[in-house]
């Protein structure tokens, strides 16, 4: 058996697609993988870490002007549709699966008009342009949120399976992470982060909330400023006079599935797989969607996690430091509360989606 995997870009494109071929492999042991990105992406460097196979094709995203840039983009389709050619006819596989950016257009395309059994993972609630169009050449979407499936307009069948989480996330305990981590498990933690690059206007809002934090005996924070904002960060707070040793700073946090394990309450971006991770583990959050992101997709997902109860959200530009300090400290005083939306974000969380999607869409080559 041979599967052709497609998503880049981001890594929350290329690591469900890891996290799929992972749980295939393990169902398959036989089964041969093959990866299509572009040189551009973050794929180049992510895949071949893991050991598997990749191709290139020349493709590049769309505008959403016309300029000269649009024109340039409608060649390299042409280009990328011919490289997908050549790919599918010489590798000639049994199952090709895209999970979004829009590298997996045209392989994903050029299969389906193969007639190979082809599949999509979406895991935004709002849905990229890519996977939107593919919906009406592949058999099945695999929702990371119900609420996208209102987007889908094709034939294919959707299935709300959850976003795909790497096995990891589930292996810890609370007491091995809080003796990992040098935590104090009489406290309530709460774990900061804003992505593997960090988030400036929530390190901005956190200053304040630490200090004020700082030195409180019911209370931990662990927070990753990102590796670029991190000196800075500390340097501010030397100024404001240090913090206490219940505040933790980090530029980076290189095993976050230990410091998911130890987190009561998390303030965090709104990306797909860092949200499914919160769920998978019953962590509550307190979420500041990123501005910029593409159809302003993060805003979705919070708005979507928020209406389980399992969240609340504050928009990144009325982010402050007040704000994020009585969300907290409501939370931390209202234990009832927290409690709830720890039951929220367990039930909405779906940590066999991997399996559920990998099964799928294997089925899909026997249909």
């Amino acid at each position: 058996m041979k599967v052709i995997l497609s998503g880049g870009g981001t890594g929350g494109h290329i690591y469900p697609a890891l996290t799929i071929a992972d749980q295939i492999k393990k169902l398959e042991p036989t089964a041969e993988f093959i990866f299509v990105g572009t040189q551009q992406g973050l794929e180049k460097d992510i895949i071949p870490r893991y050991g598997y196979p990749l191709k290139f094709i020349e493709v590049a995203g769309f505008k959403r002007s016309l300029s000269f840039d649009t024109l340039r983009s409608a060649f390299k389709l042409f280009t990328g549709l011919y490289d997908a050619y050549k790919i599918i006819s010489e590798e000639k596989p049994d199952l090709v699966i895209g999970t979004g950016g829009y590298v997996c257009g045209p392989i994903v395309f050029m299969a389906a008009l193969h007639k190979i059994p082809c599949c999509i993972q979406e895991q935004n609630a709002m849905p990229g342009v890519t996977n939107k169009i593919l919906s009406r050449y592949v058999r099945k979407v695999f929702l990371g949120y119900k609420e996208a499936g209102k987007f889908f307009k094709g034939k294919a069948e959707l299935v709300y399976t959850g976003n795909p989480i790497r096995t990891e996330i589930l292996e810890h305990t609370r007491e091995e992470a809080y003796k990992e981590l040098g935590l104090d498990p009489a406290k309530k933690t709460i774990l900061v982060s804003g992505g593997s690059r960090g988030a400036r206007s929530i390190n901005n809002a956190m200053l304040d909330a630490e200090i004020a934090l700082s030195g409180r005996g019911e209370v931990q924070v662990l927070h990753a400023t990102g590796d670029v904002n991190y000196d800075a960060y500390m340097q501010e707070v030397a100024k404001r006079g240090g913090v206490a040793d219940n505040i933790i700073i980090k530029p980076y946090l290189h095993n976050m599935p230990v410091a998911l394990a130890a987190a009561d309450l998390a303030v965090f971006r709104a990306g797909a797989i860092g949200l499914a991770e919160l769920m998978a583990k019953g962590v509550p959050s307190v979420l500041v969607p990123y501005p910029y992101a593409t159809a302003n997709h993060q805003e979705f997902n919070a708005r979507a996690v928020a209406a389980t109860g399992a969240a609340q959200v504050i928009l990144d530009k009325e982010l402050t430091g007040d704000k994020i300090l009585e969300a907290v400290e409501h939370l931390l005083l209202h234990v009832n509360e927290l409690e709830k939306m720890q039951a929220a974000a367990k039930a909405l969380g779906r940590p066999q989606a991997a399996e559920t999607i990998a099964r799928q869409a294997l089925a899909l080559i026997k249909d």
